[in-house]
């Protein structure tokens, strides 16, 4: 009778949690008994170590053997702990010594010839073992790169069970194996459209580099040509890169999501742009085993474009309606909660009517009135409610071609200088609080003594409330709206211009 015992994560949602894998070798017949609630990806673990063991050499027990993942309360998904289980079970039969393995994390799928393939997930769950306290963690070769991502953690990638035996002090001899890498990675540095393309719309740019500058979400309404779908694939692009901590919650995501990651974080904010059929779990995320993020968790720290916004299903829409007050997503299953970060700034666009060609001076709708309605009361108010900006877009005219020779247009790299100085007042301002942006803010903050307006500067918006042109959650909006122009602007303070056009922005569709 022996015992072996090493260690694996177990991930649900972006969060793991460190498990003890236990094998233990009793007599009677031989048996191969998994326990500790595994899913059914888990459970075929038995059959994929018994033969990378018979394939690498290695003495499996003939007994009956019991490998436990503790604790048993929490659920186990995938096939990450195939490497675990293995050196668990060489441990328990005699082929390792137990001091190098007890203190070593081990995550990796084996195949059937012995080597280890990589597994997605590999970034959140080296940040959770060294959130756990390892110090060491094992893992296949090709993810050797993600892995190394995570500072503080010694990272040992190995191409197969033998070699991982072997680096444990096992006496067996190296066989030269082929190690089995990823796919390879997409392109993280895409090529961003450049914002000096866009005719006209000046309005709608100055709206994005608002939106840049305090991460505010944006719908666009207008006819088709208009240019939301251009507008909209250039606001990342206006964004200034991801920080530290943002880049590697990005990057984790990116992993979990089966997106290989090595060689750099991700640094450029993601764009996410769903089809209108998608339904409200490829929105969020969903899964029956390990939940995948969906588009929303994958635009964290980045864009989510929803064009042809009512086109898409209602539940989709207000499925968005938590992670746009929160900033997180949250799936319930009946053993646990999976939470994602889903801090991302939605853009919406839409037609004004189901032929799209209502208010355009060119052509004619041909929509009655009640349909017109219907179409765009599918985006409901509590969602549009949280969207600060407002914009109403326009179809370009010849007149606007003819004097677009001659204009000097914002370029990319001039809007996200701009709004990165934004950014930075906005942070200096508010050192000393949890907030970095003024989409972030709370209102009773702002109407505090803390950043409170004097009556003559909220008067517009003061009588738009009175009147029920605002809600009391519009009029907080209105008012980081005005705090951001203001930064954009280099003024200390928002004034009665700021407000004037951070009402606009609000409530431009509706003027």
């Amino acid at each position: 009778m022996s015992m072996g015992r090493t260690s694996a994560v177990a991930l649900f949602g972006l969060a793991g949690s460190l498990v003890d894998v236990e094998a233990h070798t009793s007599n009677g017949l031989p048996a191969f008994v998994l326990i500790g609630l595994p899913d059914a990806a888990l459970n075929e673990a038995r059959d994929r170590v018994r033969a990378a063991l018979a394939t690498s050499g290695c003495e499996f027990p003939r007994q009956r053997l019991t490998v436990n993942l503790s604790p048993a309360s929490l659920p186990k998904h995938g096939s990450a702990f195939d490497l675990a289980i293995a050196i668990a079970v060489l441990v328990a039969s005699g082929s390792v010594g137990p001091a190098s393995v007890h203190r070593v994390v081990h995550l990796g799928e084996l195949g059937l010839d012995g080597r280890l393939r990589p597994v997605a997930g590999i970034l959140p769950s080296v940040l959770a073992a060294r959130g756990a306290g390892a110090t060491t963690v094992m893992v296949p070769a090709g993810n050797a790169g993600e892995a190394a991502l995570v500072p503080g953690v010694r990272v040992v990638p190995v191409a197969s069970l033998r070699d991982a035996a072997i680096w444990h002090g096992g006496a067996f001899d190296a066989v030269g194996v082929e190690p089995v890498m990823p796919p390879a990675a997409q392109e993280q540095d895409r090529v961003e459209p450049e914002l000096a393309d866009v005719i006209g719309n000046s309005d709608a740019v100055e709206a994005l580099q608002v939106a840049a500058a305090g991460g505010h979400h944006v719908f666009l309404l207008g006819p088709p040509g208009a240019g939301k779908t251009m507008l909209a694939a250039r606001l990342p692009g206006i964004l200034p890169d991801l920080e530290a901590d943002a880049a590697l919650e990005a990057s984790s995501i990116r992993s979990l999501s089966g997106v290989p990651v090595s060689g750099s974080l991700l640094r450029r904010p993601p764009f996410e742009a769903p089809h209108h059929t998608s339904s409200a779990a490829s929105i969020v995320g969903a899964g029956s085993g390990i939940i995948r993020p969906g588009a929303a968790v994958r635009a964290c720290h980045g864009v989510l474009f929803m064009d042809e916004a009512p086109e898409f299903a209602t539940s989709a829409l207000d499925a968005l309606r938590q992670p746009l007050e929160s900033g997180q997503v949250s799936i319930h299953r009946a053993s646990a909660v999976a939470r994602f970060p889903a801090r991302f700034q939605l853009v919406l666009a839409a037609n004004p009517c189901p032929c799209g060609q209502y208010g355009a001076r060119d052509s004619e709708c041909v929509c009655p009135p009640a349909s017109r309605r219907r179409y765009l009361a599918r985006l409901s108010g509590p969602l549009l409610d949280r969207i600060d900006i407002q914009l109403r877009v326009a179809r370009i005219s010849s007149a606007h071609v003819r004097l677009d020779t001659e204009a000097r247009h914002t370029t990319t790299a001039a809007a996200r200088a701009r709004v990165t100085e934004a950014r930075a007042a906005t942070a200096t301002r508010l050192r000393g609080t949890p907030w970095t942006l003024n989409s972030q803010v709370p209102g009773p903050w702002l109407r505090g003594s803390q950043a409170r307006l004097g009556p003559s500067t909220t008067a517009a918006i003061d009588r738009a409330l009175e009147r029920g042109g605002l809600t009391m959650r519009g009029y907080d909006r209105v008012l980081r709206l005005a705090w951001t122009i203001s930064d954009l602007d280099g003024t200390d303070r928002p004034g009665a211009d700021q407000l004037g056009r951070a009402l606009y922005l609000r409530r431009a569709i509706s003027v």
